[in-house]
């Protein structure tokens, strides 16, 4: 069960080499959160996380879990959930993939709409389900500011996050009234591994930051949470230019 201050004794990350995850089970681990479960493809990068995150303190324990193999998602989550109950689910797995190299490959583009969409679909239902059987719990979901308008640089990525954002806003809205608690979390620009190699923008962030906003957010119950704050003004200026000026901006 979750503590006085609404911060989670369990958790269970979907995407268990997530920087921005780890970066949350971290923060989480010097507050309450005791038990946590690593959800991802078997590498040696996971049993690395594990091993970090119970020198912590936590009980840690891994599970091979795909995103793109739906078909397993109720089984593997199943095992989880059987071994007692989760506080919080933190949905962050997700690909970046290569805008121009997906354009001429319509099925690497597929792949990154199946990961970060389909994918998630899947997982975040059967969780949600499995967070309402038990009566309480949150589920996280990581989305992103390119959810809020697709760029011509990243529109790949930006509509498959936009499905994502609006699929988790609506899985919000079915299980209000069930003790189960939905928040859509759209950070900007993360300073990770995965973005290294592209050109930083302006607001940057840390998966550290992101982190912090996380657990202020299950604080609060907030429903979504940007990261930074200031983000949620540019991007409601940048939702409403009219498409010819948007589209002759240098983003």
């Amino acid at each position: 069960m979750k503590d006085a201050f609404g911060l989670p004794q369990s958790l269970l990350v979907l995407g268990g080499t997530s920087e921005i995850a780890l970066a949350t089970a971290r923060r989480l681990i010097a507050r309450r959160t005791r038990t946590v479960w690593l959800a991802g493809r078997p590498s040696p990068a996971l049993d690395r996380a594990a091993e970090q995150l119970g020198a912590l303190g936590a009980d840690v324990r891994t599970v091979a879990f795909d995103a793109l193999d739906a078909d397993s998602h109720e089984t593997v989550l199943g095992k989880v959930f059987a071994e007692g109950d989760i506080d919080l689910v933190l949905l962050a797995f997700g690909v970046l993939g290569d805008q121009a190299h997906d354009e001429r490959e319509p099925s690497a583009a597929v792949r990154v709409a199946q990961t970060n969409y389909t994918g998630a679909v899947s997982a975040g239902l059967v969780a949600a389900r499995a967070l309402q059987t038990q009566g309480h719990g949150s589920l996280v979901v990581l989305s992103s500011v390119a959810a809020e308008r697709p760029r011509r640089a990243n529109f790949i990525y930006g509509s498959s996050k936009a499905g994502l954002d609006a699929f988790a806003q609506g899985l919000g809205d079915a299980l209000h009234g069930t003790g189960v608690h939905v928040m859509v979390v759209r950070p900007g620009f993360v300073r990770t591994k995965m973005t290294a190699a592209l050109e930083e923008a302006p607001l940057a962030t840390t998966p550290e930051a992101v982190a912090t906003a996380i657990e202020l957010g299950l604080r609060r119950r907030s429903e979504t949470v940007w990261v930074p704050g200031a983000l949620r003004v540019v991007m409601s200026a940048l939702r409403h230019l009219p498409r010819g000026v948007f589209r002759r901006l240098p983003i």
